[in-house]
Protein backbone atom coordinates (compact mmCIF):
# COMPACT_ATOMS: atom_id res chain seq x y z
CA UNK A 1 0.00 0.00 0.00
CA UNK A 2 1.45 3.82 -0.59
CA UNK A 3 1.25 4.67 3.07
CA UNK A 4 3.60 1.57 4.05
CA UNK A 5 5.67 2.97 0.76
CA UNK A 6 5.53 6.39 2.05
CA UNK A 7 6.53 4.70 5.94
CA UNK A 8 9.53 3.73 4.38
CA UNK A 9 10.92 6.59 2.54
CA UNK A 10 10.85 8.19 5.41
CA UNK A 11 12.46 5.56 7.47
CA UNK A 12 15.71 6.05 5.23
CA UNK A 13 16.49 9.31 6.29
CA UNK A 14 19.58 8.58 8.26
CA UNK A 15 19.09 10.00 11.90
CA UNK A 16 22.74 10.49 12.04
CA UNK A 17 22.77 13.27 9.30
CA UNK A 18 20.11 14.83 11.01
CA UNK A 19 21.56 14.88 14.34
CA UNK A 20 24.92 16.04 13.15
CA UNK A 21 22.83 19.49 11.04
CA UNK A 22 20.70 20.08 14.23
CA UNK A 23 23.97 19.77 16.46
CA UNK A 24 25.69 22.40 13.86
CA UNK A 25 22.79 25.04 14.04
CA UNK A 26 22.45 24.40 17.84
CA UNK A 27 26.21 25.67 18.19
CA UNK A 28 25.80 28.34 16.06
CA UNK A 29 22.57 29.98 17.33
CA UNK A 30 24.32 30.06 20.57
CA UNK A 31 27.14 31.96 19.30
CA UNK A 32 25.10 34.76 17.74
CA UNK A 33 23.20 37.25 20.42
CA UNK A 34 19.80 36.55 19.95
CA UNK A 35 17.53 39.19 18.34
CA UNK A 36 13.99 40.65 19.23
CA UNK A 37 11.31 39.37 16.29
CA UNK A 38 10.32 42.86 14.29
CA UNK A 39 7.43 44.38 15.23
CA UNK A 40 4.85 44.42 13.26
CA UNK A 41 2.04 47.31 13.73
CA UNK A 42 -1.67 47.11 12.60
CA UNK A 43 -0.82 44.16 9.75
CA UNK A 44 -4.09 42.35 8.52
CA UNK A 45 -3.85 38.52 9.73
CA UNK A 46 -3.68 36.96 5.81
CA UNK A 47 -4.90 32.89 6.34
CA UNK A 48 -2.01 30.83 5.11
CA UNK A 49 -4.02 28.30 3.03
CA UNK A 50 -6.04 30.11 -0.06
CA UNK A 51 -8.79 27.21 0.25
CA UNK A 52 -9.86 28.55 4.22
CA UNK A 53 -10.05 31.90 2.69
CA UNK A 54 -12.77 31.03 0.48
CA UNK A 55 -14.56 29.36 2.79
CA UNK A 56 -13.38 25.57 2.83
CA UNK A 57 -13.19 24.07 6.92
CA UNK A 58 -10.02 23.06 8.02
CA UNK A 59 -11.16 19.52 7.91
CA UNK A 60 -12.14 19.37 4.23
CA UNK A 61 -8.21 21.56 3.65
CA UNK A 62 -6.53 18.89 5.59
CA UNK A 63 -8.20 16.16 3.62
CA UNK A 64 -7.61 17.54 0.62
CA UNK A 65 -3.60 18.22 1.73
CA UNK A 66 -3.93 14.40 2.43
CA UNK A 67 -5.40 13.68 -0.80
CA UNK A 68 -2.52 15.90 -3.04
CA UNK A 69 0.03 13.78 -1.00
CA UNK A 70 -0.75 10.20 -2.01
CA UNK A 71 -2.09 11.41 -5.27
CA UNK A 72 -4.09 8.61 -5.89
CA UNK A 73 -5.85 6.73 -2.75
CA UNK A 74 -8.98 4.90 -1.81
CA UNK A 75 -11.21 5.80 1.25
CA UNK A 76 -10.26 3.64 3.47
CA UNK A 77 -6.24 5.03 2.83
CA UNK A 78 -7.54 8.52 3.47
CA UNK A 79 -9.47 7.51 6.45
CA UNK A 80 -6.38 5.81 7.94
CA UNK A 81 -4.13 9.19 6.92
CA UNK A 82 -6.71 11.25 8.38
CA UNK A 83 -7.41 8.70 11.59
CA UNK A 84 -10.94 9.02 11.27
CA UNK A 85 -14.21 6.90 10.63
CA UNK A 86 -14.68 5.92 6.85
CA UNK A 87 -17.96 7.10 6.78
CA UNK A 88 -17.48 10.48 7.82
CA UNK A 89 -14.17 10.48 5.71
CA UNK A 90 -16.36 9.81 2.91
CA UNK A 91 -18.76 12.82 3.44
CA UNK A 92 -15.87 14.75 3.20
CA UNK A 93 -14.34 13.42 0.08
CA UNK A 94 -18.27 13.55 -1.45
CA UNK A 95 -18.19 17.42 -0.61
CA UNK A 96 -14.62 17.65 -2.17
CA UNK A 97 -15.70 16.61 -5.47
CA UNK A 98 -18.79 18.20 -5.60
CA UNK A 99 -16.57 21.55 -5.00
CA UNK A 100 -14.31 19.89 -8.20
CA UNK A 101 -11.23 19.99 -6.24
CA UNK A 102 -10.52 15.88 -6.36
CA UNK A 103 -11.46 13.46 -8.82
CA UNK A 104 -13.17 9.82 -7.93
CA UNK A 105 -12.10 7.38 -10.44
CA UNK A 106 -13.20 3.78 -9.89
CA UNK A 107 -12.98 4.11 -6.70
CA UNK A 108 -9.91 5.79 -6.02
CA UNK A 109 -10.21 9.74 -5.52
CA UNK A 110 -7.29 11.65 -7.62
CA UNK A 111 -5.75 15.19 -6.52
CA UNK A 112 -6.15 17.58 -8.98
CA UNK A 113 -3.45 20.22 -9.67
CA UNK A 114 -4.06 22.75 -6.77
CA UNK A 115 -4.28 25.80 -9.29
CA UNK A 116 -7.48 24.25 -11.41
CA UNK A 117 -8.73 23.05 -7.85
CA UNK A 118 -8.62 27.04 -6.32
CA UNK A 119 -9.86 27.91 -9.58
CA UNK A 120 -12.39 25.82 -9.53
CA UNK A 121 -13.52 26.82 -5.98
CA UNK A 122 -13.33 30.64 -6.99
CA UNK A 123 -15.82 29.95 -9.79
CA UNK A 124 -18.17 28.45 -7.70
CA UNK A 125 -17.77 31.75 -5.12
CA UNK A 126 -18.35 34.12 -8.17
CA UNK A 127 -21.54 31.79 -9.07
CA UNK A 128 -22.80 32.10 -5.54
CA UNK A 129 -21.43 36.26 -5.74
CA UNK A 130 -23.28 36.38 -8.54
CA UNK A 131 -26.52 34.82 -7.51
CA UNK A 132 -26.62 36.90 -4.39
CA UNK A 133 -26.26 39.57 -6.84
CA UNK A 134 -29.59 38.66 -8.54
CA UNK A 135 -31.41 38.62 -5.29
CA UNK A 136 -30.63 42.04 -4.28
CA UNK A 137 -31.20 43.60 -7.79
CA UNK A 138 -34.42 41.59 -7.12
CA UNK A 139 -35.00 43.47 -3.80
CA UNK A 140 -34.23 47.02 -5.44
CA UNK A 141 -37.07 46.12 -8.01
CA UNK A 142 -39.29 45.58 -5.45
CA UNK A 143 -39.26 48.19 -2.99
CA UNK A 144 -41.33 50.42 -4.40
CA UNK A 145 -44.10 47.35 -3.22
CA UNK A 146 -42.70 47.89 0.20
CA UNK A 147 -42.88 51.63 -0.19
CA UNK A 148 -46.48 51.55 -0.69
CA UNK A 149 -46.97 49.20 2.08
CA UNK A 150 -45.25 51.30 4.09
CA UNK A 151 -47.45 54.88 3.09
CA UNK A 152 -50.30 52.61 3.43
CA UNK A 153 -49.54 51.57 7.12
CA UNK A 154 -48.91 55.13 7.72
CA UNK A 155 -52.41 56.22 6.39
CA UNK A 156 -53.84 53.28 8.47
CA UNK A 157 -52.10 54.60 11.16
CA UNK A 158 -53.10 58.41 11.10
CA UNK A 159 -56.90 57.61 10.80
CA UNK A 160 -59.83 57.28 7.95
CA UNK A 161 -58.76 59.64 4.72
CA UNK A 162 -60.76 61.75 3.60
CA UNK A 163 -62.79 61.31 0.59
CA UNK A 164 -64.81 63.72 -0.97
CA UNK A 165 -67.66 63.53 -3.29
CA UNK A 166 -68.41 66.69 -5.72
CA UNK A 167 -70.73 67.04 -8.96
CA UNK A 168 -70.13 69.87 -11.83
CA UNK A 169 -67.76 70.76 -14.09
CA UNK A 170 -67.18 74.38 -12.83
CA UNK A 171 -66.37 72.16 -9.41
CA UNK A 172 -63.94 70.00 -10.67
CA UNK A 173 -61.97 72.55 -12.72
CA UNK A 174 -61.75 75.04 -10.11
CA UNK A 175 -61.14 72.58 -7.00
CA UNK A 176 -57.36 71.47 -9.14
CA UNK A 177 -56.67 75.42 -9.35
CA UNK A 178 -57.82 76.16 -6.00
CA UNK A 179 -55.33 73.06 -4.74
CA UNK A 180 -52.64 74.53 -6.29
CA UNK A 181 -53.09 77.70 -5.13
CA UNK A 182 -53.07 76.59 -1.36
CA UNK A 183 -49.75 74.45 -1.97
CA UNK A 184 -46.99 75.33 -0.22
CA UNK A 185 -44.58 73.93 -2.60
CA UNK A 186 -45.86 74.93 -6.13
CA UNK A 187 -46.21 73.59 -9.10
CA UNK A 188 -47.67 70.68 -8.36
CA UNK A 189 -47.39 68.21 -10.77
CA UNK A 190 -51.17 67.48 -12.26
CA UNK A 191 -51.44 64.17 -14.34
CA UNK A 192 -54.74 63.39 -16.02
CA UNK A 193 -56.51 60.67 -18.60
CA UNK A 194 -59.64 62.00 -20.53
CA UNK A 195 -61.07 59.29 -22.00
CA UNK A 196 -63.98 60.91 -24.42
CA UNK A 197 -64.60 63.59 -26.98
CA UNK A 198 -67.58 65.07 -24.77
CA UNK A 199 -64.81 65.57 -22.06
CA UNK A 200 -62.54 67.03 -24.36
CA UNK A 201 -64.99 69.40 -25.92
CA UNK A 202 -65.55 70.91 -22.58
CA UNK A 203 -62.29 71.23 -21.85
CA UNK A 204 -61.52 73.21 -24.48
CA UNK A 205 -64.40 75.28 -24.70
CA UNK A 206 -64.32 76.75 -20.87
CA UNK A 207 -61.62 75.07 -18.65
CA UNK A 208 -58.67 75.12 -20.27
CA UNK A 209 -57.53 78.72 -19.71
CA UNK A 210 -57.64 78.48 -15.62
CA UNK A 211 -55.26 75.44 -16.48
CA UNK A 212 -52.82 77.20 -18.50
CA UNK A 213 -53.06 80.38 -17.12
CA UNK A 214 -51.89 78.35 -13.27
CA UNK A 215 -49.34 76.78 -15.73
CA UNK A 216 -48.15 80.46 -16.44
CA UNK A 217 -48.22 81.58 -12.54
CA UNK A 218 -46.29 78.72 -12.26
CA UNK A 219 -48.69 76.61 -9.97
CA UNK A 220 -49.43 73.94 -12.33
CA UNK A 221 -47.19 71.37 -14.58
CA UNK A 222 -49.93 69.40 -16.77
CA UNK A 223 -49.47 66.23 -18.11
CA UNK A 224 -52.31 64.89 -20.08
CA UNK A 225 -53.31 61.54 -22.12
CA UNK A 226 -56.27 62.35 -24.36
CA UNK A 227 -57.91 59.86 -27.61
CA UNK A 228 -56.52 60.77 -30.83
CA UNK A 229 -60.08 61.10 -32.22
CA UNK A 230 -60.11 63.80 -30.16
CA UNK A 231 -57.54 66.00 -32.27
CA UNK A 232 -60.11 66.91 -34.85
CA UNK A 233 -62.56 68.46 -32.47
CA UNK A 234 -63.09 72.27 -33.19
CA UNK A 235 -60.66 74.31 -30.87
CA UNK A 236 -58.96 71.46 -29.17
CA UNK A 237 -55.62 71.94 -30.96
CA UNK A 238 -55.35 75.74 -30.56
CA UNK A 239 -55.67 74.70 -26.54
CA UNK A 240 -53.26 72.11 -26.41
CA UNK A 241 -50.86 74.00 -28.20
CA UNK A 242 -51.51 76.64 -25.72
CA UNK A 243 -51.01 74.33 -22.87
CA UNK A 244 -48.21 72.86 -24.18
CA UNK A 245 -46.24 76.70 -25.14
CA UNK A 246 -47.18 77.19 -20.81
CA UNK A 247 -45.47 73.88 -19.92
CA UNK A 248 -47.73 71.32 -20.14
CA UNK A 249 -47.11 68.16 -22.06
CA UNK A 250 -49.55 65.95 -23.76
CA UNK A 251 -49.78 62.71 -25.23
CA UNK A 252 -52.64 60.58 -27.07
CA UNK A 253 -53.75 56.85 -27.26
CA UNK A 254 -56.05 55.51 -29.59
CA UNK A 255 -58.44 54.29 -26.29
CA UNK A 256 -58.09 55.42 -22.70
CA UNK A 257 -59.50 53.41 -20.24
CA UNK A 258 -60.99 55.90 -17.82
CA UNK A 259 -61.23 59.49 -16.57
CA UNK A 260 -58.83 59.87 -13.86
CA UNK A 261 -56.43 63.08 -12.52
CA UNK A 262 -53.60 63.13 -9.87
CA UNK A 263 -53.14 66.46 -8.18
CA UNK A 264 -49.44 66.72 -6.32
CA UNK A 265 -48.59 63.82 -4.24
CA UNK A 266 -51.69 63.92 -1.86
CA UNK A 267 -55.18 64.18 -4.18
CA UNK A 268 -56.44 62.18 -6.46
CA UNK A 269 -59.40 62.53 -8.59
CA UNK A 270 -61.98 59.18 -9.30
CA UNK A 271 -65.03 59.12 -11.37
CA UNK A 272 -68.29 57.86 -9.98
CA UNK A 273 -68.37 55.32 -12.69
CA UNK A 274 -64.84 53.80 -13.95
CA UNK A 275 -64.80 53.50 -17.52
CA UNK A 276 -67.59 55.94 -18.31
CA UNK A 277 -67.49 59.42 -18.92
CA UNK A 278 -67.72 62.38 -16.92
CA UNK A 279 -70.69 64.12 -18.89
CA UNK A 280 -73.21 60.76 -18.66
CA UNK A 281 -72.86 61.12 -15.12
CA UNK A 282 -73.17 64.85 -14.75
CA UNK A 283 -69.60 65.57 -13.94
CA UNK A 284 -70.00 63.44 -10.29
CA UNK A 285 -66.33 62.41 -9.12
CA UNK A 286 -64.48 61.85 -5.80
CA UNK A 287 -61.92 63.49 -4.56
CA UNK A 288 -59.49 61.06 -2.44
CA UNK A 289 -57.11 63.23 0.01
CA UNK A 290 -54.34 59.80 0.50
CA UNK A 291 -50.94 58.87 -1.14
CA UNK A 292 -51.58 55.56 -1.31
CA UNK A 293 -54.41 56.45 -4.30
CA UNK A 294 -52.57 58.89 -6.27
CA UNK A 295 -49.37 55.93 -6.20
CA UNK A 296 -51.76 53.93 -7.73
CA UNK A 297 -53.04 56.46 -10.40
CA UNK A 298 -49.62 57.14 -10.58
CA UNK A 299 -48.24 54.17 -11.68
CA UNK A 300 -51.20 53.58 -14.09
CA UNK A 301 -50.70 57.07 -15.66
CA UNK A 302 -47.06 56.20 -16.06
CA UNK A 303 -48.04 52.75 -18.09
CA UNK A 304 -50.27 54.31 -20.04
CA UNK A 305 -47.79 57.42 -21.02
CA UNK A 306 -45.37 55.12 -22.19
CA UNK A 307 -47.96 53.63 -24.59
CA UNK A 308 -48.91 57.11 -25.99
CA UNK A 309 -47.12 58.82 -28.68
CA UNK A 310 -46.61 62.83 -29.21
CA UNK A 311 -49.15 65.16 -30.69
CA UNK A 312 -48.50 64.95 -34.60
CA UNK A 313 -47.45 68.51 -34.61
CA UNK A 314 -45.18 68.91 -31.76
CA UNK A 315 -42.71 65.40 -32.42
CA UNK A 316 -39.44 65.69 -33.41
CA UNK A 317 -38.93 68.27 -36.41
CA UNK A 318 -41.60 69.43 -39.25
CA UNK A 319 -39.29 67.38 -41.47
CA UNK A 320 -40.34 63.83 -40.64
CA UNK A 321 -44.29 65.02 -41.35
CA UNK A 322 -43.22 66.82 -44.79
CA UNK A 323 -41.63 63.63 -46.01
CA UNK A 324 -44.25 61.39 -45.20
CA UNK A 325 -46.78 64.36 -46.93
CA UNK A 326 -45.14 63.91 -49.83
CA UNK A 327 -44.77 60.72 -49.73
CA UNK A 328 -48.04 60.07 -49.59
CA UNK A 329 -48.38 61.50 -52.98
CA UNK A 330 -46.64 59.37 -54.71
CA UNK A 331 -43.16 61.20 -55.23
CA UNK A 332 -39.11 59.01 -54.52
CA UNK A 333 -36.95 60.02 -52.66
CA UNK A 334 -35.02 61.97 -55.04
CA UNK A 335 -37.68 64.49 -56.02
CA UNK A 336 -38.49 64.40 -52.23
CA UNK A 337 -34.85 65.65 -52.12
CA UNK A 338 -35.33 68.15 -54.49
CA UNK A 339 -38.46 69.64 -52.99
CA UNK A 340 -37.33 70.11 -49.61
CA UNK A 341 -33.74 71.52 -50.88
CA UNK A 342 -32.49 68.85 -48.71
CA UNK A 343 -29.78 65.58 -48.90
CA UNK A 344 -31.43 61.90 -50.44
CA UNK A 345 -29.50 61.10 -47.20
CA UNK A 346 -31.65 63.54 -45.11
CA UNK A 347 -34.86 62.46 -46.72
CA UNK A 348 -34.01 58.06 -45.93
CA UNK A 349 -32.95 59.66 -42.45
CA UNK A 350 -36.29 61.54 -41.60
CA UNK A 351 -38.02 58.28 -42.95
CA UNK A 352 -36.19 56.14 -40.13
CA UNK A 353 -37.23 59.17 -37.51
CA UNK A 354 -40.42 58.28 -38.64
CA UNK A 355 -40.40 54.56 -38.31
CA UNK A 356 -39.29 54.89 -34.80
CA UNK A 357 -41.43 56.99 -33.61
CA UNK A 358 -44.62 55.32 -35.16
CA UNK A 359 -43.25 51.95 -34.38
CA UNK A 360 -43.62 50.87 -37.97
CA UNK A 361 -42.25 47.93 -39.78
CA UNK A 362 -42.07 49.66 -42.86
CA UNK A 363 -42.51 53.03 -45.24
CA UNK A 364 -45.67 52.55 -45.60
CA UNK A 365 -46.74 50.92 -42.27
CA UNK A 366 -45.41 54.45 -40.97
CA UNK A 367 -47.83 56.41 -43.94
CA UNK A 368 -50.80 54.40 -42.89
CA UNK A 369 -49.81 55.04 -39.16
CA UNK A 370 -49.60 58.67 -39.95
CA UNK A 371 -52.33 59.25 -41.53
CA UNK A 372 -54.00 57.59 -38.71
CA UNK A 373 -52.67 59.87 -36.15
CA UNK A 374 -53.93 62.74 -38.15
CA UNK A 375 -49.78 63.96 -38.93
CA UNK A 376 -50.94 64.30 -43.10
CA UNK A 377 -53.73 66.63 -42.88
Amino acid sequence: MQLHEAARCLERVSPTSGQRRTSELSSRHAREPPTEPPVMHNQPQIASDPFETLGLDPAQTALYSAVLRLHRATRSDLAQAMDGPVDMVGRQLDDLVKLGVIDVQSGQYLARHPAAALGRVIADRLDHLAEESRRIDSALGSIRGLIRDYDAGRDYRSGPFTVEMASGADILYESVVGIAVQSQSPPLKLVTAIPDERTMTDFARKFADPWIDAQKRNLLTVHAIIPVSTLLLPGVRDQLTSLIDAGGMVRTLDRVPSWFMTVGPEVAGLPAHWGGNLPDHAYNFYLVRTSVVVGVLCSLFDELWARAVPLPWSHRGDGVTQVLRLAAQGLCDESIARQLGVSVRTVRARFADAMTELGAQSRFHAGVEAARRGWLR
